[in-house]
């Protein structure tokens, strides 16, 4: 048995169950699962050290060779899509089942595993022309998966803005790769460092790919996209398919020369994406559209490592450019995890009470407190707290970019002002899962669909149990994943390959276990006493009240009032507000909405002018041939005017 031999029986098993999905959901379910473990054993197996795997058809498609690779770098991001995507099967199973979605339930697994499959492709295929043909494939599976509620308009919305960027970028893509095949000759995909003149095409992956990944301010397609998909969907949405933006950046960043300003654009870029991704996430009362908004955050985290490692491949082999690679990787399978759980979380808070909406939430802690702790947990992994996942590849990260700066070169520039848009945005991530936290599972119920809210069953809680062991089992033992790690930089830059795994994660792997045992320690006593003295339960912020209500717990406005002062300038947020007036004074309000600032404010009003623009030229087409021929007369005349001109001494 090879690697090769597992994909193929793992790819067997996904188009079996894409044939038949649409008909036998358990059948479907059987093959999807069965086929993410076996592609992930086959990952595995090139990751803890077999030989990478290559194949060549002997058959054409499309006029070129099929060519196939699974190397360390392809299967870390393989690991990532095995679990994440059978975890949605699994958790779609019950979330999105025939009984409540009849008509979209099929086509539901049938888009599941399409998008599976084409993303299992891009990370496969070593081949320019095949490479894009899967990513259109994928681009247009996430589409119907998007809409899947599409008698909705905002959905419709949102599917059409994903599928108009997704293809913009992809034109980049086109270019990209066109180019490339134009230069080299061929379409075949591989290290092509020494060919210095390929550098410039670096800036064309940078857009192409950017665009999948969510940089800013590429990002206008993601929170409505991850909002108004079902959760399931936003869980691999968010988990997977923006990395497969980030893989192509990564992938020939590191088969590519790169320019010289590549590095410190990259880490500009991340640390810009990382800051205005958490601000907006932290405006948000939509709880999907803040977990979109985090994803933003978090592809500026990764790419602020990868800038960093184009810096270390710019300086020889510095080793503070490695650690940032297996940081920013780390945290490619970090954030996968989390933001998958939290997605999972949020679709069982929608999923019971019918709201994503904040404001519409509280007191969901007694009705679901699997849903709660497991939120909590990915919650505290997503804003980088000991003793879990996220807070290892931000300290690995944070390591990479204190030895950058210490190491009084120019990329010193670089790293400090990378060091200060991290701390913040860390900071700003634990305010806004702070604030979601209280307002969906503490406090009292403000609507009637929070009052009687229910737990998920085992199909829902399952998945979350799984991933949220994931985030634990890498925060408790990072050295246990390191050897993948460090098998993937070293597939991104041989020269990096064998690296040693730092001294200081090992005593990394003591404190957390030592903090893991301390806080089950504290919260055992805390209950047991606690119990001993009669536990009493009161509603979250009752300040003192004998009749506390709803209406008078903090909101999400108060929450982000003073953070979302600071980026105003950014956000501009629109406020409606009705105060009370005269002796009997009427109902007073106060509504705000931060809007999509990039898209309302720049790209919408940009399209209408050349909506205008455009509306006015169709009105020279009016079929009166004498003003066509005038239109020809006037051409002509311009024309000999200009080479009049061009000929004058």
């Amino acid at each position: 048995m090879t690697p090769g031999v597992l994909l193929l029986i793992a790819a067997c098993g996904v188009i079996a169950g894409l044939v038949l999905g649409p008909w036998r959901p358990r059948l479907w379910l059987a093959l999807t699962s069965a086929g993410a473990i076996v592609a992930l054993v086959a990952a595995l197996w090139v990751l803890v050290g077999a030989t990478d795997w290559e194949w060549r058809s002997g058959f054409a498609v499309a006029g070129e060779p099929l060519h196939l690779r699974l190397d360390g770098l392809s299967a870390f991001f393989l690991v990532l899509l095995s679990v994440v995507g059978g975890a949605g099967a699994v958790y779609a199973r019950e979330y999105w089942a025939d009984q409540q979605h009849p008509d979209s339930a099929g086509r539901g697994r049938l888009a599941w595993n399409a998008i599976s499959l084409s993303m299992g492709g891009v990370l496969l295929i070593s081949n320019g022309l095949h490479f894009l043909i899967a990513w259109e494939l994928f681009a247009i599976s996430g589409y119907f998966l998007i809409v899947l509620e599409r008698q909705r308009r905002e959905v419709r919305t949102a599917g059409w803005l994903y599928l108009a960027v997704s293809h913009a970028g992809t034109l980049c893509l086109f270019a990209f790769f066109v180019a490339l095949a134009a230069r080299t000759g061929s379409w075949e995909l591989g290290p092509l460092r020494a060919h210095a003149e390929l550098a410039p095409l670096f800036w064309l992956a940078l857009a192409g790919f950017g665009v999948k990944a969510g940089l800013f301010p590429l990002h206008i397609w993601l929170p409505s996209a991850h909002a108004n998909a079902p959760s399931h969907v936003s869980a691999i949405m968010s988990g997977v398919a923006i990395k497969m933006g980030l893989y192509g950046i990564i992938r020939f960043g590191g088969w590519l020369p790169v320019p010289p300003a590549a590095g410190g654009v990259v880490i500009g870029i991340g640390a810009v994406t990382a800051l205005l991704g958490i601000a907006f996430a932290f405006a948000q009362n939509d709880l999907k559209r803040l977990l979109a908004y985090c994803s933003v955050e978090n592809v500026g985290i990764i790419a602020i490592g990868l800038g960093g490692a184009l810096l270390g491949v710019r300086h020889g082999d510095a080793p503070w450019g490695r650690l940032l690679l297996a940081g920013a990787l780390l945290h490619v399978w970090n954030h996968g995890a989390f933001k998958a759980l939290l997605f999972l979380g949020a679709g069982s808070v929608l999923h019971a009470t019918g709201t994503r909406e904040l404001s519409r939430l509280g007191g969901l802690a007694r009705v679901m407190p699997w849903t709660a702790g497991l939120f909590a947990l990915g919650a505290a992994a997503i804003s980088a707290l000991p003793p879990l996942n996220g807070f290892v590849s931000e300290w690995l990260l944070y390591l990479g970019l204190f030895d950058a700066a210490a190491s009084r070169s120019h990329t010193a520039w670089a790293a400090m002002p990378a060091v200060i848009a991290l701390a913040t945005a860390g900071a700003l991530a634990l305010a806004s899962f702070v604030k979601a936290s209280a307002m969906i599972f503490l406090g009292a119920p403000r609507t009637e669909a929070a009052a009687h809210a229910h737990e998920c069953g085992p199909w829902m809680r399952g998945p979350m149990l799984a991933l949220a062991g994931a985030c634990v089992g890498i925060g408790l033992a990072p050295c246990v994943f390191w050897p993948a790690v460090a098998r993937a930089v070293g597939a991104w830059n041989p020269a990096w390959a064998g690296a040693e795994m730092p001294a200081p994660l090992f005593t990394l792997s003591a404190v957390q276990f030592a903090l893991a045992g301390l806080f089950i320690a504290g919260g055992t006593w805390l209950w047991r006493r606690a119990r001993a003295n009669g536990l009493r339960r009161a509603l979250t912020w009752d300040c003192g009240y004998a009749r506390p209500t709803a209406r008078m717990q903090y909101t999400g406005g108060s929450f982000a009032g003073i953070a979302g002062g600071w980026f105003a300038w950014i956000l501009q947020p629109e406020r409606a507000l009705r105060r009370p007036r005269g002796p009997f004074p009427g109902r007073a309000s106060r509504i705000e909405r931060v809007p999509e600032t990039v898209l309302e404010r720049g790209i919408e009003p940009a399209g209408r002018v050349v909506m205008r623009a455009s509306a006015a030229v169709r009105r020279l087409q009016h079929g009166r041939l004498q003003f066509y021929i005038l239109y020809l007369a006037a051409g002509v005349a311009v024309l000999a005017m200009l080479v009049w001109l061009e000929g004058r001494p």
